[in-house]
């Protein structure tokens, strides 16, 4: 399997890249970079100038926060205030990881990298290269998804290139991302921890934790990345169904199928995709397979629904999402128009 078709395959990225990049940062430019998650678009997180770069580059709303990563759990005051006991023990047991944190903003953050909100998401990421980057710069990275906003996430070097060519200063190639899925978003800044966006972490073992299960928000609480309604959207539009050794048949042509398994008779006419029959190697897969098909010329994608288990929560959400539309479509019209965006 290549890196393709989302196998994760870390590729070591010399010092020398490691150091001209955080000089990049240090200068106000912007540095993609590998998470374990996906590929993030990085810039200082107290430079204003470059954090609106990244909202630039990305086509991003200004009212939609970024995610700092930080070096190491140590960095969280530098970043957060009223940092409740239960948020230190998350990190002991989850950072570096694929979880991130809202907690309340500490004073000298640019209001962009919060979208003017009182609160801010951080993460330690779990990829060496982002580890070492984050050392050597010493200072938080706000870094959404290295992509046009609303759309497929990069989880490999090329498709940060694809997205957004010449808009960033460097690119820092570790590979395949290991997860393949933005991480959980849990929000520890009310009385109630909340779980705003689902990912590798899951609400079991975050209760494990914190002694109890946390609420799901779908709508609600802080904004936070990944839960306008419509995101995650490829080129080619989406359609989610119950079965589709069916729905196939109607067409329309030609239309690719992403399922769980091989189409159940045959000749089909159409392009099938058989995915990873696991939660976790199923959406280490999906981004790189929605953008192979989207340099096919289909004119609809269907995917068969995955179980409805928490183990596939993280994936569900994200194809609910992009079967919604394209959400930087969406995001122009709310630009243009003035309207208050949806939550």
């Amino acid at each position: 399997m290549s890196p393709e078709d989302g196998l994760a395959t870390q590729r070591h990225v010399p010092a020398s890249e490691i150091a001209r990049a955080a000089r990049i940062l240090d200068r106000g430019g912007l540095v993609a970079f590998p998470t374990e998650t996906v590929y993030g678009l990085g810039a200082d997180a107290h430079h204003a100038a470059a954090v609106a770069g990244v909202f630039a580059a990305k086509g991003r709303p200004a009212d939609h926060p970024l995610i700092v990563h930080i070096r190491d759990a140590d960095q969280m005051p530098r970043y957060a205030r009223d940092i409740p006991p239960v948020a230190w023990r998350l990190a002991e047991h989850f950072w570096p990881g694929p979880l991130t944190l809202i907690l309340r903003r500490a004073p000298g953050l640019p209001d962009a990298v919060t979208g003017g909100q009182d609160t801010v998401g951080l993460r330690v990421p779990a990829h060496p290269v982002a580890l070492a980057l984050l050392t050597a710069f010493g200072r938080g990275v706000a870094a959404p998804s290295a992509n046009p906003f609303g759309g497929v996430s990069p989880t490999t070097a090329a498709h940060v290139v694809e997205g957004l060519g010449d808009a960033v200063d460097a690119i820092l190639d570790g590979g395949a991302c290991a997860v393949g899925l933005e991480s959980t978003i849990l929000d520890l800044s009310g009385p109630v921890p909340r779980i705003l966006r689902p990912g590798a972490v899951a609400p079991r073992a975050l209760a494990a934790i914190i002694g109890q299960t946390p609420a799901f928000a779908v709508t609600g609480g802080p904004r936070a990345p990944g839960r306008l309604p419509s995101h995650y959207a490829p080129a080619t539009p989406l359609r989610l169904v119950t079965d589709a050794d069916r729905e196939w048949r109607h067409g329309p042509w030609p239309l690719a199928v992403i399922a769980r398994h091989p189409p159940a008779r045959g000749p089909v006419r159409c392009r099938w995709l058989v995915m990873p029959r696991a939660a976790g190697a199923y959406g280490r897969a999906l981004y790189a397979r929605l953008r192979a098909i989207d340099r096919w010329g289909c004119r609809v994608v269907l995917v068969e629904r995955p179980p409805a288990t928490e183990a596939w929560d993280a994936v569900c959400d994200r194809l609910e999402r992009a079967a919604r539309g394209d959400a930087a479509s969406e995001a122009a019209g709310h630009r243009e128009s003035g309207a208050p965006r949806r939550k």
